[in-house]
């Protein structure tokens, strides 16, 4: 009996490695390389000039003492609820403009995809001091476009307020990035096949309430990317509150969000010195609750979605 001869064994792909190869140490040396180190860092502390390590005793104090404890909690409520306006407020009108402008009935819709996503590639500095200026009691220009209107005893110094400063805030970030969302479920949109459509449209099923029945529920997979990356992107915060209110996130803090907190512990601030071991403890912590957030996504939000993926 002859041999049936031995498959022939598959070539080894150098070319893949060689060109993940530069991305790979890139992104190991600015970003997997700073992380471990801020995580070691936060196991040490300064003790008569010399660097010691004291293992969770940070994480002790961020959460024993009544100083640091106070801070912290006040910035991640602060964050979290910058969070929630983006998902109630952002996301939605996301959607609701994605499906407008999908509409193979509206003109000028790439004009429109184009003047929405335009404040997304706007400097976070360019956004908090322009938007100042519009807002401010003295000079902007609000008062005045609300007095045309006749609404002007609404007008309220709202960066100035402490119950109103982070919401304002939350909403200047919504208008700002709001062209993310709309340009993501746009695309899922145009990628589901026309024959989904065609079938709906024989079934009688038009206008919004295809929407709602077909288009929706195979968009939720893309609807929960856009929510993991909101979630990520707002506990990273730090520009438009910096940039807007100064490191001190004010007015008495009301809008300072575990960025800004880390900004002053890490490198100090005015009065206040820098503490690199305390910072690399806040920054640990918003690693941990940023990890958890997203492994939630995806062991408990994901594994559901897929069932709507075609």
């Amino acid at each position: 009996m002859t041999q049936a001869p031995a498959p022939a064994r598959r070539p080894f792909r150098w070319h893949i490695p060689v060109l993940l190869a530069p991305a790979v140490l890139v992104y190991s040396a600015i970003m997997i390389l700073p992380l471990f180190g801020t995580l070691q860092l936060s196991l040490f502390r300064n003790v008569e000039g010399v660097r010691t390590f004291v293992g969770l005793a940070n994480f002790q104090t961020l959460f024993g003492d009544a100083r640091w404890s106070a801070s912290f909690w006040n910035a991640l409520w602060n964050n979290t609820w910058f969070f929630i306006i983006h998902m109630v407020v952002q996301n939605p009108i996301g959607v609701a403009l994605a499906a407008l402008l999908s509409s193979p009935r509206l003109r000028f819709a790439a004009f429109y995809r184009t003047a929405i996503f335009i404040p997304t590639i706007l400097s976070f500095v360019i956004v908090g001091f322009v938007w100042k200026l519009i807002l401010s009691p003295l000079w902007g220009v609000a008062p005045n476009l609300l007095d045309l209107v006749g609404l002007k005893s609404l007008f309220t110094p709202w960066l100035g307020k402490e119950e109103y400063a982070l919401t304002t805030l939350g909403l200047i970030s919504v208008w700002q990035f709001v062209g993310i969302p709309m340009m993501l479920i746009y695309a899922a949109l145009l990628s589901i096949p026309d024959e989904v459509i065609e079938a709906a449209e024989l079934d009688g099923v038009t206008g919004w309430s295809q929407f709602w029945k077909i288009k929706l529920p195979l968009i939720l997979p893309s609807i929960g990317i856009i929510s993991i990356l909101t979630f990520v992107g707002n506990f990273n915060a730090f520009d438009l509150i910096y940039s807007a209110q100064g490191a001190l996130a004010g007015p008495n803090y009301s809008t300072d969000i575990l960025g800004t907190f880390l900004y002053r512990t890490f490198f100090g601030f005015q009065l206040q010195s820098g503490d690199p071991y305390m910072g690399s403890t806040i920054a640990s912590m918003m690693f941990v609750i940023i990890l958890a957030g997203v492994c939630v996504y995806l062991f408990a939000v994901q594994t559901r979605l897929r069932r709507y993926q075609f």
